[in-house]
């Protein structure tokens, strides 16, 4: 029986892990955590193949934004090019009396919330302050980065806007260029190079 108390001991210590190292981080009311807009403006990068995509960098792109939701992908189209989405929010959709009063999913490629009437703040603010990003990590430290990534964090990442053309599929997958729209074609598509992640 021992074999068993060591699997079972094993199983809970893993599982414990797993809690700890994805549990969300807590802020207090009252903080908005990530104040101001992205920042969004002309690149002069040039195009550039990655893995099968050409890769066509549209606009220079940073931000600082409070992890809404976090979703992993691995089985769709574009799961080699776009393994993780992040649903992101700033001003005022960055602090915590506001989310908490807020319903909110991904899946699909898609960030979905819902809320009790009235709404926490204007509808359309919520809109052109919180928006789900599609992220390509340029390096395997990113990837790892974004995999571990915690609702609650603080994300500060830059990088580029960009279209991506499957080469062997012949489909294209282009970023939004505002923060204005919502619905389908409303996700930016992100080519990330640099990303820093905090938990205030």
């Amino acid at each position: 029986m021992r074999w068993l108390q060591i699997l079972v001991l094993g199983f809970l210590s893993y599982t414990a892990f797993k809690y700890i190292s994805h549990r969300a981080v807590k802020h207090p009311d009252g903080m908005i955590t990530a104040a101001n807009d992205p920042d969004q403006s002309s690149t002069s990068d040039s195009d550039f193949t990655y893995k099968r995509y050409e890769i066509k960098p549209l606009k220079d792109f940073k931000i600082v934004a409070r992890v809404l939701s976090a979703e992993h992908y691995s089985v769709d189209a574009g799961a080699d090019l776009v393994p993780v989405d992040l649903a992101l929010g700033w001003g005022r959709m960055s602090e915590t009396a506001v989310i908490n009063q807020l319903n909110i999913s991904q899946s699909g490629r898609f960030y979905r919330y819902s809320y009790k009437l009235p709404a926490p703040i204007p509808p359309y603010e919520i809109v052109t302050h919180s928006a789900n990003m599609h992220m390509i990590p340029s390096t395997d430290l990113i990837a790892k980065q974004l995999n571990n990534v915690r609702v609650g964090q603080i994300v500060n990442l830059s990088g580029n806007l960009v279209e991506a053309k499957d080469l062997k599929n012949q489909w294209t997958w282009r970023s939004s260029l505002t923060r204005e729209d919502s619905g389908g074609g409303a996700c930016e598509l992100i080519w990330v190079k640099s990303l820093y992640v905090s938990d205030l």
